[in-house]
């Protein structure tokens, strides 16, 4: 019975093994072998691109400087020539102007100044700033007026000389203004008093200084008690 048994189970493997073979499993042919697809070139990276971005800078353009009109040095405005008092009918031939000395200190006291002048040529008036003068009847600005010294800007400069007449020696002083004469001052005295006149102008310096000159060289020292009256 065991034997029957094994020889079933032989025969069985044997036909099982001699049967036919199960059919390969179907296989699928291969695919035509596609091209590769065409791939780009790759990209080089442009040189700019490879440079850090740099932020913009704004870049200054200098603002030319507005053109400004050439600069005007003030100039001082000419006062109105000074008022002169008409001459006087059948006036004499001279007459005096009488003041107080204006170096007191250097001066005897009661004494006063005396200086001789032609009523044709000068009159008796007062400056700009109250002050006895004579003013030049033929030149305008012509005056002769009583001072003490001051001071003087950077763009003056003086001259000094000196004027010696028959009683009278004078310091002068010559203020030239960037290189143009403006006035002279005459300083001195006859031994009792001193003084000090400047003479200013505009034009004709030349013939208002030759005249002034003949004033200046009378000067003499009078009583106060004797003076004349300013008027």
């Amino acid at each position: 019975m065991i034997r029957r048994i094994i020889f079933i189970l032989i025969l069985a493997l044997v036909l099982n093994s001699c049967g036919g073979a199960p059919a390969p499993a179907a296989t699928e042919a291969p695919a035509e072998a596609e091209e590769p697809a065409a791939t780009a070139p790759p990209i080089q990276p442009f040189a700019a691109d490879t440079q850090p971005l740099e932020t913009p800078t704004a870049v200054s353009t200098p603002t030319p400087a507005p053109t400004l009109p050439p600069s005007i040095t003030p100039t001082e405005t000419p006062l109105p020539p000074l008022e002169l008092p008409t001459e006087a009918v059948n006036a004499p031939a001279q007459m005096v102007w009488d003041g107080t000395p204006t170096y007191l200190g250097d001066s005897t006291p009661g004494y006063s100044f005396r200086v001789t002048y032609n009523p044709d040529i000068w009159a008796l008036t007062t400056d700009q700033f109250g002050y006895p003068a004579i003013g030049h009847r033929n030149i305008p600005y012509c005056v002769i007026s009583v001072t003490s010294g001051r001071g003087m800007p950077g763009n003056v400069t003086v001259e000094h000389d000196v004027l010696y007449t028959d009683t009278v020696t004078f310091d002068v002083g010559t203020a030239y203004e960037n290189g143009v004469m403006k006035f002279v001052t005459y300083t001195g005295g006859d031994g009792t008093i001193i003084t000090a006149f400047e003479v200013s102008f505009q034009e004709q310096s030349e013939t208002c200084l030759a005249d002034a000159v003949t004033v200046l060289s009378t000067l003499r020292s009078v009583p106060s008690s004797q003076a004349t009256p300013q008027p």
